[in-house]
């Protein structure tokens, strides 16, 4: 029963709804770069498999620099005491020196022991042994960071329409945090809560820009999204304006927060350029795989703005100024004066 990825969170919320179906496996392997929803699942696994009385001996908590393959081996192997199963919850897993080891185990897993490797940082190569067992007698869940606002603003929809949050939050304000924050579902989660827990008890739940500068410091005018958006529509003034605000005030984003967001946006216009003729909002929806409408005017905008030449012109800036932020053929430049020649060079 292997976990195919395809969207992180759809795929999570697939591999819930499999286990709370009674749907086990005898070896979760969760492993990827994003480890928001690695611990979802383990903390999943650890509440929920076991009654209460049942966890002080047939609970087993390990981390990988502490454990060898062996050792992990061992105790899958027991039997559960007075149980139907026991688990057994490998954390850091990544740290593990013979981790590979464990596809002996794998050739012939234990039924009444769920085994969860939470292997954090990246993944293991597709290549190894290890990963191909693993999918064949178990689950293989990769969990990847949202790199693109639609994902963040999915996942930040659903994370607030929890029965226990039942909140609301406007467009504007989703764009505000995805463009800030980006793809660490942990801290992006984190503000979240912290949002959600400032309104007054019985009061409906409704995040807006005001409320996130207010709780959580992010200006509703100077911010990574409004710097885009002023980019997009070559706002010179505000663009300029918002840059010496970042300068100014370095916790607010700046030129790292900017990077990756801007970059998502010029590489998607570049596959815009490619939409079947004539090019209009449906054309670009398909063609993006984006959902509502008014995510497309962005891209209608800035296809008048920036031809096709400049946008691979731009594309090739950023990398630049992205590998020069990092020290490489950069000695001294400050990421202000960097990100002041990024914004000249859209702009121009």
């Amino acid at each position: 029963m292997a976990e195919k990825k395809h969207n992180t969170l759809e795929t999570y919320k697939q591999l819930i709804a499999n286990l709370s179906r009674g749907q086990l496996s005898p070896v979760y392997l969760l492993m990827g770069e994003e480890s928001y929803y690695i611990d979802k699942i383990s903390d999943w696994l650890t509440a929920n498999l076991l009654k209460e009385e049942e966890k002080d001996f047939n609970l087993h908590i390990l981390y990988g620099a502490d454990v060898t393959a062996r050792q992990v081996m061992d105790e899958a192997r027991r039997f559960p005491m007075m149980a139907e199963r026991q688990v057994i919850i490998v954390k850091e897993a990544q740290a593990m020196k013979d981790i590979e080891a464990l596809e002996k185990y794998m050739d012939k897993p234990v039924s009444t022991t769920v085994l969860v490797l939470c292997y954090k940082g990246g993944v293991i190569d597709g290549r190894k042994k290890l990963t191909a067992k693993a999918e064949a007698c178990g689950t293989v869940f990769i969990s990847e960071a949202p790199r693109y606002d639609r994902e963040i603003i999915a996942f930040l929809n659903e994370y607030i329409k929890r029965p226990e949050y039942n909140a609301t939050i406007d467009q504007r304000a989703a764009l505000v945090m995805a463009a800030h924050i980006g793809g660490d579902l942990k801290r992006l989660s984190s503000e979240l809560d912290k949002l959600l827990l400032s309104f007054p008890p019985g009061a409906p739940r409704k995040i807006t820009a005001e409320l996130i500068e207010q709780k959580i410091g992010i200006s509703k005018n100077y911010n990574v999204f409004e710097l885009r958006e002023a980019l997009i529509n070559r706002d010179a003034l505000k663009a300029h304006r918002i840059a010496k605000y970042f300068d100014e005030n370095p916790k607010a984003g700046g030129l790292f927060a900017l990077l990756p967001q801007t970059f998502s946006f010029f590489q998607n216009l570049m596959l815009a350029y490619y939409a079947p003729k004539p090019i209009t909002e449906t054309a670009i929806m398909s063609q993006l795989g984006l959902k509502t409408p008014w995510a497309t005017r962005d891209y209608l905008t800035a296809m008048r703005n920036f031809p096709a030449r400049k946008t691979i012109q731009i594309i090739s800036k950023i990398r630049e100024i992205d590998a020069r932020s990092k020290g490489l053929d950069n000695a001294n430049t400050a990421p202000g004066e960097l990100l002041k020649e990024l914004i000249a060079f859209i702009l121009n």
